[in-house]
């Protein structure tokens, strides 16, 4: 009962912080926001840093014991048995092309091991929460949809390219012949299609640390399987393979 009263305290708290993260990133959606190029080659901008400060500020008031991982500022308080992981924008290349497939993604470590996930859309006023038993959809319970033929399953990616960098693209391709229909609705907007019900698979042929484990706790909860490409925990994975659970096992086979 007392993990429980934890876990409702902590889901109060991130509602509070996307609340207040959705005003900044409104403010910047669709403005001529300045960009930077950092040293990975990746881009960010003030609605990133911002966001994450923002986000840093809460957890130290509300948590001053916790660790933080954040992409833009990096870690604090590394040997806190809690830690909180911070991608303020994921997909921020979406999020100045104007597109809506972005959001926040927020997750808590205990012990390295994610509790609780969390994806905001601001621009649509959506709000996933998962804790890898139950995930909600603005409060209201959602399920991933299982199909048991990949000629009836949605396969949804970020980048088609990126397979021939880091995975087997001619096997992907092989895969989106057996599919029903294939999009690159991608970032942490594909997650959210498959965890509400709406797509039954989701690949990103590789992650960042920060992008992937917001994702564990809400595919979970939502009745999904997620692992890295090779079907092993994803948390110690660079990628990821996330599905309806009757084929997800031949997704493993096809791939590899």
């Amino acid at each position: 009962m007392q993990q429980d009263n934890e876990l409702n305290e902590l889901k109060n708290f991130v509602k509070a912080v996307t609340s207040e993260t959705g005003k900044i990133i409104k403010k910047y959606f669709r403005t001529n926001v300045a960009i930077e190029t950092k040293e990975d080659n990746t881009q960010v901008t003030i609605a990133d840093k911002a966001t994450e400060e923002l986000i840093r500020k809460m957890i130290e008031k509300e948590f001053p014991s916790h660790g933080i991982i954040g992409e833009e500022f990096g870690k604090t308080n590394e040997d806190s048995e809690y830690q909180w992981v911070l991608d303020p924008i994921d997909g921020t290349i979406s999020f100045l092309c104007g597109t809506i497939t972005f959001g926040t993604l927020i997750s808590l470590l205990k012990n390295g091991k994610p509790i609780l996930g969390v994806f905001h859309q601001p621009i649509l006023n959506e709000l996933l929460i998962g804790d890898n038993k139950i995930t909600t959809l603005n409060d209201v319970k959602v399920k991933v949809k299982d199909v048991t033929k990949l000629k009836d399953a949605i396969l949804l990616t970020t980048d088609h390219l990126s397979f021939e960098e880091y995975q087997n693209l001619e096997k992907f391709e092989q895969l989106i012949r057996k599919v029903k229909l294939y999009r690159q609705w991608g970032d942490c907007y594909g997650y959210y299609l498959l965890a509400s019900g709406f797509a039954h698979i989701m690949i990103d042929p590789i992650m960042s640390f920060w992008d992937t484990m917001a994702l564990v706790p809400i595919i979970n909860g939502a009745g999904g399987i997620i692992t890295d490409y090779q079907g092993n925990d994803p948390v110690k994975g660079e990628s990821v393979i996330a599905s309806s659970p009757s084929i997800h096992k031949k997704l493993i086979e096809l791939l590899n």
